[in-house]
Formats: C-alpha cells, sequence, structure tokens
C-alpha cells in the first residue's frame, strides 16, 4: 500500500484552519467556502482545498463546508478532540508565560507538571499545581506516561533535562533553550529560539529596505 506523505507546513495551516473555524462556531455560522477559509487565514483556496484532501472529503461543491462538522474533523486529525497534559522544565520569566497563556488550555493543552531547580520556588503552587523539584522529574513524568515535555531552561541545562525526558518516557519535546538537543532519533523535537527568529526579521528588514531604495533609484 502507497502512504501518502503529507508536508508539514500542511499540518500547519491545518492549524490555522481550526482556530480559525472554532471562532466562526461561535458566531452560528453554518457553512463556509474555501475562499473564506483562505481569507481569513492569509492564504489562497487552492490551498485550502488541497490541505484538506490530503484527509479525505469533506465540502459539497458549490455549497461549501459545515462549519462545525469541518471543525471537529479537524480536531480528530490534529487528535485535539483531547487534552493533553505536559510537563513544564523551567519556571522563569519564560516558563510563567508559558503557563499563563489561556491560548493552551483552550486548545486542549493541560500544564499539569510543573518542574525547577530554585528552592524558592519549588512548592509554591501554579494554577493549582505544585512546583517540583527537577530530581523528581523521571520518577513523576514515568509514572504518569506523559508525552509532552517543555523546556524553559538555561541552555547549560537543557540537555540533561531533554535526556531526563526520554528517560521518562517523554516522546515529543518543545525546547526554547538556545541550543541543539541530541537525543535518540525516535523523539520529536521542536526547537523555538525567539533570537534566531528576531535575527531572520532584522535580515529580511534591511533586504526590503534595500530593495526599496533600489527601486526608488532605477525610477
Amino acid at each position: 500500500m502507497i502512504t501518502l506523505k503529507i508536508p508539514e507546513a500542511a499540518i500547519v495551516r491545518l492549524s490555522m484552519y481550526s482556530r480559525f473555524l472554532g471562532k466562526k462556531c461561535k458566531v452560528d455560522k453554518n457553512t463556509i467556502s474555501s475562499e473564506e477559509i483562505a481569507k481569513g487565514v492569509g492564504v489562497n483556496s487552492a490551498q485550502v482545498r488541497k490541505d484538506l484532501a490530503y484527509f479525505g472529503e469533506f465540502g459539497i461543491r458549490g455549497v461549501g463546508y459545515n462549519v462545525t462538522s469541518l471543525y471537529k474533523q479537524i480536531l480528530n486529525i490534529l487528535n485535539l478532540h483531547v487534552d493533553w497534559d505536559i510537563a513544564l522544565v523551567g519556571y522563569g520569566h519564560l516558563g510563567r508565560a508559558l503557563t499563563s497563556y489561556k491560548g493552551f488550555r483552550e486548545r486542549g493543552f493541560i500544564f499539569s507538571h510543573i518542574f525547577d531547580n530554585d528552592p524558592q520556588k519549588v512548592g509554591t503552587k501554579v494554577n493549582g499545581i505544585e512546583v517540583l523539584p527537577v530530581e523528581r522529574l523521571e520518577e513523576v513524568i514515568g509514572k504518569n506516561r506523559m508525552p509532552i515535555g517543555i523546556i524553559a531552561t538555561p541552555p547549560d541545562v537543557a540537555g540533561e533535562i531533554a535526556n531526563s525526558f526520554v528517560n521518562a518516557g517523554v516522546q515529543s519535546i518543545l525546547n526554547f533553550a538556545p541550543i541543539a538537543l541530541n537525543v535518540r532519533s525516535n523523539i520529536e523535537i521542536r526547537n523555538v529560539d525567539l533570537t534566531v527568529n528576531l535575527e531572520v526579521l532584522t535580515f529580511n528588514s534591511v533586504l526590503q529596505m534595500t530593495n526599496d531604495v533600489r527601486k526608488v533609484g532605477i525610477n
């Protein structure tokens, strides 16, 4: 049997579609076209239809898509029809921001365990969750079989935390520490380096300004 490889970019767009459709569900909209979805998320309608076609037939030609049905089906595709427990390591400024963001809970991502190595933070509670010492990470996560871990620590300890996550059975890691993590190849890792993204923006900004200057010179 031939397995169709789905581009990761398509999965990213599915997430965008689901958030857009979720808002439409709240305004009692029954049907929606691919053109409306495309306009709402900033892509073209052909891309919307292509992305959805990876997973089957959802709409009716000439009519569009049932908003509620399509929303629920995309949630099922993304496995967001159930809640996901998340373990966070590092309750500094970034950790506080992550646990305070309501969007995670709205999408079914629940911070159920928080770890830190600061004695002043250990034992305190965050939204009813006790901050535990990092030394208990493998014990607690292994016992609760948690699939996702987030690293929000300084880079010098991120590698050790990643290894502890893997030892505890975590299969997916979201890493905010500015360092490359070396773990087993079957572990899914997503790196979010905010500085790198800002540097890409500065490069593109200067490039755009240079191009604008050139265009003015030509004219």
